[in-house]
């Protein structure tokens, strides 16, 4: 199906929803409990995203939305759990960024195409953390120490191997004149275990978003010494970027959407798509967005189908350039 096909069947069958012109099927769903899967570890910021979605969609439809989270595989027994299940609107899911490069390390034959795109609800950009113990109190003080110390001392971790994360600690070497591999990735199933193993020192630094690190931080177990983004997130605002920490201009971002296994009745897919376009325009989800300091990012299913599309090919090509991919 082209793009063009796909925006314009995601928009008739969202317009004929709100019409009422959908079949019974669609007014009778959800008629039991759902299954909303999350492939990444509970207390991260996908699990927590995931959890007030499916308190919300409850209320919006009546009947539980229960989150199992199903690790694994650097995310592929998560997305393959969300892709395999029965297309009948009773497992859903968290599609996440690292959906558009697992089959490019050759993890996977799951791409965006195997899913049925419902909504993006938020995009994030990813901070440099290191332990409070840790010597460091700048980023800059930081990079000198990375540049001068033989490849592999440094270690980090935030999510798999080459997930988001990975490949933005990856940007970040690169953009300093760095290998790829200067720091050791330690592969974990999200952020909230790598904010684990970084308040005990089994690593040096984590670049998750601030978002995720936010409870380790405000717990005096963490600090973040830069972002990865364009500006300051207004949530945490002493967090330069790193343009203006070292003059940087690098910035790159993870982003979490919702869908279903391919081939999801179209009038199941626009009843889920309008009721999250409904909670997401809601003060209930803005607040725990904003007071989370995740960044808010709505993409209806044809929007979300072609922006995976476009991520796809373009971390396909920075993969291939840091030497990560196999396809």
């Amino acid at each position: 199906m082209s793009a063009i096909t796909r925006r314009a069947f995601a928009a008739s069958s969202v317009a004929a929803a709100a019409l009422g012109l959908m079949p019974a099927r669609a007014e009778t769903y959800p008629a039991r409990p759902v299954t909303l899967v999350v492939p990444w570890g509970a207390g991260g910021g996908t699990d927590a995203t995931a959890r007030v979605l499916a308190t919300m969609l409850e209320k919006e439809l009546g009947q539980p939305f229960n989150v199992v989270n199903r690790v694994g595989g650097s995310g592929v027994v998560g997305h393959t759990a969300i892709a395999t299940a029965t297309p009948d609107g009773y497992t859903i899911g968290m599609l996440t960024v690292e959906l558009t490069m697992m089959h490019w390390q050759g993890l996977t034959d799951l791409t965006p195409r195997s899913f049925t795109p419902l909504a993006m609800m938020n995009e994030d950009a990813p901070g440099i953390q290191v332990s409070s113990a840790s010597p460091y109190r700048t980023v800059k003080e930081l990079a000198v120490t990375i540049k001068d110390a033989p490849p592999g001392k440094f270690r980090a971790s935030g999510t798999g191997q080459g997930g988001i994360w990975h490949l933005a600690l990856i940007g970040w070497m690169q953009s300093m004149g760095l290998p790829a591999n200067q720091i050791a990735w330690v592969p974990s199933n999200g952020a909230a275990p790598a904010m684990q193993d970084l308040a005990a020192g089994n690593i040096d630094l984590a670049t998750c978003s601030v978002p995720e690190a936010r409870p380790a931080i405000e717990a005096g177990k963490v600090r973040s010494l830069a972002i990865m983004a364009p500006a300051r997130n207004p949530v945490f605002p002493d967090v330069p970027t790193l343009k203006e920490a070292m003059g940087i201009d690098y910035s790159i971002g993870g982003w979490r959407g919702i869908g279903g296994p391919k081939g999801l009745p179209p009038e199941i897919a626009a009843r889920l798509t309008t009721t999250m376009k409904r909670i997401f325009d809601s003060a209930e989800f803005r607040a725990f967005i904003t007071s989370r300091g995740f960044g808010m990012a709505w993409r209806d299913a044809g929007q979300f189908a072609d922006f995976m599309d476009k991520g796809d090919a373009q971390m396909g090509a920075a993969m291939k350039a840091a030497g990560l991919a196999k396809t």
